[in-house]
């Protein structure tokens, strides 16, 4: 965990944009900024924080757990299936390998729960009992393992817009992915979810649903965008669950203090109070140093002058030129 004085300097300094220099156009997103570099994409994960398809703040660290976490987990499933990664050159920075994105994200779900409109409990709870195309018991109450884990598609939206949720049959219907190439899609997700499980549970957390999004590079799958982190995925405290209590390590957290001050995504949004940001910064912490094993180490601040002189040198290790 961070020392009293690495949060103040963090607090002092958080990276709320990263605009480096030489290397073209700034592309912005809601909590990353990008570079593209040849066939090759510089991800800057900041420290801003969205919720609602709202940019509502930033936590200090927060960018650099995500980046660390997701290249951990890309690290620790190549067995599985391949990459875009090809370096990480700075704690909020990964240089990635270009790849055609299927135009479909992969929810995979473990547990029955949530409260918005697409979550399964939600459906469930209306008396739906084959949300998404999967065919569900009776008698699942809230926050229930699922039988087995299960795959609930989601169209990826243009910016602005909302995701359109699928069945697993619509996927190939529409002619989003093509069937051989879905099936595979599939079996790698179901097989990356049971890792994570195992890895969470060992950490002494459960890992209750995740989003998966995969590309292709020269016609191979590949992984991309990140994976496992409290940002793309659903993470109790075991033990806290184990005594029938429901225990947030993932932006849920943010989401239910909003909600509980009125907001859900319309009209103007409170200011990120303080208290929240440093909760939100031990939050994302502990989840990073309970999957890995490892302490966290905050980099060396401010992030943005680290940050341009470590991807220069990167870049120029791999004799690429920049833009």
């Amino acid at each position: 965990m961070f020392s009293e004085e690495e949060w103040n300097e963090a607090w002092k300094h958080p990276l709320l944009e990263a605009r480096l220099e030489g290397l073209g156009p700034r592309e912005v997103g809601k909590v990353r900024d990008m570079y593209r570099v040849g066939d090759l994409r510089v991800l800057v994960a900041t420290d801003r924080i969205s919720a609602f398809d709202r940019v509502l703040g930033a936590v200090p660290f927060r960018g650099q757990v995500l980046n660390q976490l997701a290249a951990w987990w890309f690290e620790a499933t190549r067995d599985l299936v391949a990459n875009h990664v090809v370096s990480v050159p700075d704690p909020n920075v990964t240089i990635a390998r270009e790849a055609e994105p299927l135009p479909v994200e992969v929810i995979v779900r473990g547990y029955i729960t949530g409260s918005t409109t697409t979550s399964l409990w939600y459906l469930y709870e209306r008396g739906e009992r084959a949300p998404y195309g999967v065919p569900l018991p009776e008698g699942l109450a809230k926050n229930d393992p699922l039988p087995e884990p299960i795959i609930t598609p989601t169209t990826k939206a243009a910016p602005g817009e909302h995701d359109e949720r699928l069945t697993a049959a619509e996927v190939t219907e529409r002619g989003l992915v093509e069937p051989a190439l879905w099936a595979r899609v599939q079996q790698v997700a179901l097989e990356l979810f049971s890792r994570g499980q195992e890895v969470a549970r060992q950490g002494g957390l459960v890992l209750v649903d995740t989003k998966y999004e995969f590309g292709l590079q020269g016609g191979e799958l590949v992984l991309i965008d990140e994976v496992h982190t409290p940002d793309s995925s659903r993470y109790w405290d075991l033990a806290a669950y184990q005594r029938g209590e429901i225990v947030h390590y993932d932006k849920e957290h943010l989401r239910l203090w909003y909600a509980a001050r009125g907001f859900r995504g319309e009209g103007e949004p409170p200011p990120l109070a303080p208290e929240l940001a440093r909760e939100l910064a031990q939050l994302y912490v502990t989840v990073f140093e309970r999957l890995t094993g490892a302490r966290f180490e905050p980099g060396e601040p401010p992030a943005e002058p680290r940050i341009q002189r470590n991807v220069e040198r990167a870049l120029a290790e791999l004799g690429v030129g920049r833009g």
